[in-house]
């Protein structure tokens, strides 16, 4: 399975075509491609922080979906160090910042690895429950 013109649209950061799709009826927002990759997880792994919002205001996107490698839409925004695109996410409930993926990493490993200082602290601000 490929991807949707939705999900294309999302990678790409295309917000007026994502609003066009996410108010039709007939456009799956959660349809996952062969990797289990959503719009929403495109939108956010690619920094584009509108597409994001439009997706999770409009119902458009689960954003605690997890693809086939254990990886959420938060993963792979922390990952590449897009701070207003974890902060979106991290205000929504579904959002787990402690999920570790299929290779052992959690949220907050990738953005250290990447060494995002305001993506760590954000991170770190919400409430956790830190293994000792």
């Amino acid at each position: 399975m490929g991807f949707t013109p939705l999900a294309w649209a999302s990678r790409n950061g295309h917000e007026e075509v994502v609003e066009i799709f996410i108010g039709r009826e007939e456009v799956s927002p959660d349809k996952p491609n062969w990797r289990g990759q959503t719009p929403l997880l495109h939108a956010a792994g690619r920094g584009h922080v509108r597409a994001v919002e439009i997706l999770l205001r409009r119902g458009g996107g689960d954003p605690g979906v997890i693809d086939k490698d254990g990886r959420t839409s938060l993963s792979y925004a922390a990952g590449d160090g897009y701070g207003m695109v974890v902060k979106l996410l991290l205000e929504q409930e579904e959002v787990n910042p402690d999920l570790i993926d299929n290779i052992g990493r959690t949220p907050l490993s990738y953005a250290a690895g990447g060494r995002y200082e305001g993506v760590v602290k954000l991170l770190l601000q919400r409430e956790r429950s830190i293994p000792t």
